[in-house]
């Protein structure tokens, strides 16, 4: 069987992992937008190639397939499913993992995903906001007490930010409005694909946590949990990013998620998708992931939705999954997915931290160009290194500006002991910067003390919301410029 893989990033090097140890003995091809020697020296192993360009291209994209010829094609990123690259395959005739434009609006428009989820009364939805001007998004934000600030489109995870009001600091109203004003006015500059531009919801405090399910529109396979962790510095400070690690395992759920919590949310991504098709008309073939967060208020709460595997959270599938991968998603896409049992270890704790240029996500023109060396022979037995960021440089591999790589690592003991796998080969040097450039990761992913900390929040927030459910608490007034109060009912 030989697979196409879109796109050039961790994720992507994960899915080729995952994809070459099926018993099929796959051909692995990749369409790569710049040099990733992991995903190259895969498709080396399996006889397969890597074709330069552009995966945001539908015409890229197309010719790469017809060059290649195969079996089944693999969108990994984002912005290629919302550039339509999925439906381009398909009307050229080619098996296809991953949803159309019209479906990846899921994603893509976070307001769309929320006023689905209203529309059809899914449980998890949060209130919220959508405006285009920047002056009513300002006048929102400022009004509406503690709030989460966000781009109404998917940007990689950034330009979030929380304004939480105390009394020692009430001129937040201020700064949540003038940053409402801004983002605005960024959004509007770089992308033209939306009407709206930024989103003011209500702020929720709990454990955030990401479940994905496989589908190919009628049948659903849920995946283990996994926790990424988005900030840049240890004990969740700093700005956001694309994730800087993650935990997984053991089995499908987390140390502080019980399985009632892991079914609703998975009731939650199902119901999701079944309303999203419902309202565009076509079937969902492809991977959906509800990032999560688990608060006093309502239990387990759809933060936003992904059109495809989270990056970080897919190479913790790497020690988890024990069935065939590749038949997963050859089946998903081919609409042959009732039936496949999904086989993951139970017995494995699993640690990813991302290893990324100083400079990033703020300054990507300081976190670009310092030449990068792998050297993977100081990675333990039980860890794999992810290829990230990179671009071609005059005497070789250069950063690209965004993660340069993920040390993945596992154990029978503890997560503790895998991130101490982790910690252990990043300090060995399995990534370095040539030049001298410091290099940022987060040591606190997996620790004891971040587990236990998590384990606190998680506990706190079921103890609250297992009350409100008893008493029935399901409404919440809101205060509205210009409309007045409005009641929310979230039964």
């Amino acid at each position: 069987m030989h697979v196409l893989i879109i796109g050039g990033g961790a994720r992507e090097h994960a899915l080729a992992l995952l994809a070459s140890r099926s018993p099929l003995e796959p051909r692995v091809s990749a369409l790569l937008p710049a040099p990733n020697p992991g995903i190259e020296e895969v498709a080396e192993k399996t006889g397969g190639r890597t074709i330069n360009g552009d995966p945001k291209s539908p015409n890229d994209v197309v010719r790469a397939a017809e060059e290649a010829s195969p079996d089944l094609v693999v969108v990994g990123p984002e912005e290629p499913l919302f550039a339509g690259v999925a439906d381009a395959l398909r009307e050229h005739g080619f098996t296809v993992f991953g949803p159309g434009k019209s479906l990846a609006l899921i994603e893509m428009d976070k307001s769309y995903a929320r006023s689905l989820m209203w529309r059809h009364r899914i449980p998890g939805r949060l209130r919220y906001a959508a405006f285009a001007n920047p002056e009513e998004a300002a006048a929102y934000a400022r009004a509406a007490g503690d709030v989460v600030v966000k781009p109404a489109r998917q940007a990689g995870g950034r330009g979030v930010r929380v304004f939480a009001k105390t009394l020692e600091h009430l001129e937040v109203e201020e700064a949540a409005g003038d940053y409402a004003a801004k983002l605005a006015e960024q959004m509007a500059s770089r992308y033209s694909d939306l009407d709206a531009r930024v989103i003011v919801e209500e702020r929720v405090d709990g454990v955030e946590y990401t479940v994905t399910l496989v589908t190919d529109g009628s049948s659903f396979v849920a995946l283990p949990a996994a926790q990424d962790n988005p900030h840049l510095f240890p004990y969740d400070l700093g700005p956001e990013t694309g994730g800087m690690g993650a935990i997984a395992g053991p089995g499908r759920l987390l140390p502080f998620l019980t399985q009632d919590e892991y079914r609703e949310t998975v009731s939650i991504v199902r119901k999701t998708v079944e309303a999203l098709q419902g309202e565009k008309g076509a079937p969902y073939r492809g991977a959906i992931s509800g990032q999560m967060m688990l608060t006093g208020l309502w239990g387990p709460t759809v933060i936003e939705f992904y059109s495809r595997f989270g990056d970080p959270e897919a190479g913790t599938l790497i020690p988890l999954v024990e069935s065939d991968f590749l038949e997963l998603l050859d089946r998903a896409a081919s609409g042959r997915l009732a039936g496949y049992r999904l086989r993951v270890r139970e017995d494995v704790y699993v640690v990813s931290k991302a290893v990324a240029p100083a400079g990033y996500p703020h300054d990507r023109g300081l976190a670009r160009g310092h030449p990068v060396r792998f050297e993977r022979g100081v990675l333990p037995d039980s860890c794999v290194l992810l290829v990230g960021s990179l671009a071609a440089g005059r005497a070789g591999l250069v950063t690209g500006g965004s993660r340069l790589a993920e040390v993945v690592c596992w154990s029978r003991l503890s997560h503790g002991d895998a991130s101490r796998l982790a910690e252990k080969a990043i300090a060995s040097g399995v990534v370095q910067l040539t030049d001298g450039h410091p290099i940022v990761h987060r040591w606190d992913i997996g620790s004891e003390e971040q587990l236990a900390r998590r384990t606190r929040q998680a506990k706190l927030a079921r103890i609250s919301y297992t009350r409100r459910r008893e008493k029935k608490l399901t409404s919440i007034a809101d205060w509205v410029p210009g409309k007045g109060l409005i009641i929310y009912d979230y039964s």
